[in-house]
């Protein structure tokens, strides 16, 4: 019998009061029985709406009736097929935008709860399922991938499977690009993250750290060294600032810089060599997913007071609605309708506090929202110690300026076709770094469109 309830089974999570000091994951995943009851929700229709908002086109409707009927490996079958990173997926990716705002379920009450199903699977595969991957013969083509985000596991994943000889090369120390850099570990653990290129590597996927390209190599030279095409998945990690009054001084950090301390350098623990401001009072500015994930970690870390602070209104913040809840929930105070106009300093250079100025919404700009505008002689002071600008990011401009032929937006987004085809002849690129910042699933999306173009070019060679 089909399950007409309205409303989705509640994800179980830490209570609030409890998660704001620790880092431990947030939500706490479905049980069998809670994971089975949800999977009946789900009306099969014929048409499939929900695969149609996928990016990376799961068989929703396939590996939720596996679900329903208990066949947990089945269902994992099922999103693997387009999915290399489901465990992650399940935690991060915005379903509420995608495909569960396609849901038939959603006109009358709640969508299905496909975001916490596909991360039930894969947990339960994760924990139950022994090692048994077959790695591919090798087809004898070899392809390198820059960047070991979620674009570039995507592609390595899908042209690994069909049998090519992948090399990722990754600049940090650690591969995992922004999951493992910019989510933080309450939202997404990082033996999550571990596990899920483990299973990459077992396809055979080779993953070199500690390479800049651009730097240790370039774009010729991994084309000197036998690679047949090169997707360039380098994300987007250069931050902006607003260039006010003040934003060089002492306790100013990008949200790259601060969140890269905490969820790599883990400096939230007593014995990390890479320290990080324990301040009292916090502003983050900006209003999406990053400033969410800041501010929940400047909490964590021991701060009294954390203010978001945003130009616009709670309805045009960019952020996830279960981000910005759960922010609620923990404390974080939302400064709306404000925007900061000088960061002030003490004897000593330090941030002292920020001054800010309140904004009404005029008409619609460019990007569709109204416009703020600032209400004059309505300037205040919020008393900070700590300021963490959370405004975006852009491509680093590293690998544009040393490869020659390579095509890029003025801000400094690589230009591609439909494809994931780049200007330079067997370069393909995908993700942050032609897109700017955006969503996981939309860089995997990329990675796997890239890898079935660099297939095609490849295979009859």
């Amino acid at each position: 019998m089909p399950n007409m309830s309205l409303k989705k089974n509640e994800m179980p999570s830490q209570p609030a009061d409890v998660r704001n000091k620790n880092f431990s994951e947030v939500a706490l995943g479905y049980s069998e029985e809670q994971a089975v009851d949800e999977a009946q929700r789900c009306l099969h229709c014929k048409h499939k709406p929900c695969v149609g908002g996928c990016p990376v086109q799961i068989d929703i409707p396939a590996f939720i009736e596996r679900v329903a009927a208990r066949d947990f490996e089945g269902a994992y079958r099922i999103i693997s097929e387009s999915s290399s990173l489901p465990a992650v997926c399940g935690r991060v990716c915005p379903q509420e935008t995608q495909c569960e705002a396609k849901c038939v379920r959603g006109i009358k009450g709640e969508p299905v709860a496909i975001g916490r199903l596909e991360r039930f699977v894969a947990d339960y595969h994760n924990s139950h399922a022994a090692n048994e991957t077959v790695r591919p013969v090798s087809n004898g083509h070899k392809v390198a991938v820059i960047g070991s985000g979620p674009s570039g596991l995507t592609c390595a994943g899908d042209l690994a499977k069909k049998g090519y000889e992948v090399t990722v090369f990754e600049a940090l120390h650690t591969a995992g690009g922004v999951l493992v850099y910019g989510i933080p570990e309450f939202r997404l653990p990082k033996v999550i993250v571990q596990k899920e290129i483990e299973g990459l590597k077992a396809l055979g996927v080779k993953v070199e750290t500690n390479m800049v390209i651009g730097k240790v190599l370039s774009v010729d030279d991994l084309f000197d060294m036998g690679f047949e095409a090169v997707f360039i998945g380098s994300g987007a990690g250069l931050p902006r600032f607003m260039n006010i009054p003040g934003e060089n001084a002492k306790g100013v950090y990008s949200a790259n810089e601060f969140l890269t301390r905490v969820n790599l350098m883990k400096s939230f623990r007593e014995d990390c060599d890479t320290p990080i401001m324990h301040a009292q009072n916090v502003a983050v500015v900006g209003g999406g997913n990053v400033a969410m994930d800041a501010a929940r970690c400047a909490k964590r870390l021991g701060a009294k007071n954390v203010y978001i602070v945003y130009r616009r209104s709670e309805k045009e913040l960019p952020a996830r609605a279960e981000e910005v809840e759960h922010a609620k929930e923990e404390g974080i105070i939302f400064k709306l309708l404000n925007n900061p106009v000088k960061i002030l300093t003490d004897e000593r250079d330090f941030v002292s506090g920020i001054e800010c100025v309140e904004m009404t919404l005029g008409e619609p700009d460019e990007s569709g929202r109204r416009r703020p505008v600032e209400k004059e002689g309505s300037n205040f002071v919020l008393n900070v110690d700590c300021v963490i600008m959370a405004i975006g990011t852009s491509p680093n401009p590293l690998i544009k300026s040393t490869t020659k032929g390579l095509e890029t937006e003025k801000w400094g987004g690589i230009i591609v076709n439909e494809h994931g085809k780049t200007s330079r002849e067997g370069v393909y690129a995908g993700g942050d770094a032609v897109t700017g910042a955006a969503t996981v699933i939309l860089a995997m999306g990329a990675g796997k469109t890239a890898a079935y173009a660099i297939d095609e070019s490849l295979k009859n060679k």
